[in-house]
């Protein structure tokens, strides 16, 4: 392809920030003001993440923590840096962005600000799935299929029993809120049911935390990440469309059930690989995508990944504040729900009023 094949159209007034690239075959809508924002997150998330590991009883200076990321540091500091700290740190921001982007495809997908993944059930289904595999001492490796097993069989129940002609947002809701409450109990049975030393990892676990994560837990968040993204971003304009109704879905030629499909698995594997790494980690896959919104508009490719970094910024800045800034230290999980249940209140409110 040659530089003539390229047609490069001016922005749409009534889309500023917007730039569409055409070639004889494909059309790629760029938005620059989202890109900015992206960029200037992303910069924040490096600084947040240096300065991450400079905190701890042993205070590492900040230039010291670069060199040490680099393979210039000394050993002590290596050691500290790049096998006791950068673990958690990156699981921290790998588990926020696939939160912030799985709440961002449910939330679209029912066109409700008020649906996430642990809202209406899902990270329950997958905690469940998961706390049996730990319970069992089944092989830990499986893990991560384990919990979207539950993860995706969760969102497949919800969905079919919300599924009336078509999906009603309030109805899926108030069905997730039931199914999670008896997934929430099926849980609790099972840690009330088995022996203290069998259930205590388990416990532990379900707080939602990422502490002690290993580069094991980094690469297999690496590896869905990579799969995922891809896919979540190539979702992104059929999702558009369907967020117009069903009729004109089909109208356009879609495959409307097969993308819902699609997008259910991807939604559900993001969050399932946060639950089998970190635990349930609530309220991220419900603030992150509304804020991105608010700042970035509708839901896009560009505005997808400005989601994932801003998800990676909250959670990381919420671990740092758990482990470092309180009295105690804290798992994340509850910084985040402490943070989260207020801002679900305040949404839930302005649904009422415009209802």
């Amino acid at each position: 392809m040659t530089a003539l094949d390229v047609q490069v159209t001016h922005p749409n007034p009534e889309k500023p920030g917007h730039r569409t690239y055409r070639t004889r075959h494909y059309a790629l809508r760029i938005n620059y003001r989202v890109l900015a924002m992206t960029l200037v997150a992303s910069v924040v998330l490096v600084v947040l993440t240096i300065w991450a590991v400079t905190l701890g009883t042993l205070k590492i200076p900040f230039l010291d923590v670069v060199q040490a990321i680099i393979g210039r540091g000394s050993p002590d500091t290596d050691f500290v840096v790049n096998t006791l700290r950068m673990p958690r740190v990156l699981a921290a921001l790998m588990v926020g962005a696939a939160l912030a982007m799985s709440g961002s495809i449910f939330q679209a997908l029912v066109r409700n600000a008020l649906v996430s993944p642990d809202i209406i059930g899902i990270n329950s289904g997958a905690t469940l799935m998961a706390t049996i595999w730990l319970v069992f001492g089944l092989q830990y490796s499986l893990l991560p299929l384990a919990a979207f097993a539950g993860a995706f069989g969760t969102a497949i129940i919800i969905y079919m029993l919300t599924w009336e002609g078509g999906i009603s947002p309030n109805r899926m809701i108030l069905v997730g809120i039931g199914i999670q409450a008896i997934l929430g109990a099926c849980t609790t049975y099972i840690t009330v049911k088995f022996p203290v030393e069998v259930i205590r990892p388990a416990v532990v676990w379900t707080m939602g935390s990422v502490y002690g994560s290993q580069w094991k837990d980094i690469r297999i968040l690496a590896i869905s990440l990579v799969v995922l993204l891809p896919l979540a971003v190539m979702l992104m304009w059929p999702l558009r469309a369907i967020q117009l109704g069903d009729d004109v879905s089909r109208a356009l030629g879609l495959p409307l059930e097969s993308i819902r499909l699609g997008l259910i698995v991807v939604g559900c594997g993001l969050a399932a690989i946060c639950v089998a790494v970190a635990g349930p980690i609530g309220f991220v896959a419900l603030m992150v995508p509304h804020v991105a919104r608010m700042l970035g508009g509708p839901i896009s490719g560009s505005s997808i990944v400005f989601s994932a970094v801003l998800g990676a910024v909250f959670l990381l800045a919420a671990d740092v504040v758990a482990q470092h800034f309180l009295p105690v230290s804290l798992p994340v999980g509850i910084v985040t729900a402490a943070v989260g249940a207020p801002y679900f209140l305040f949404l839930l409110y302005r649904t009422n009023v415009q209802m």
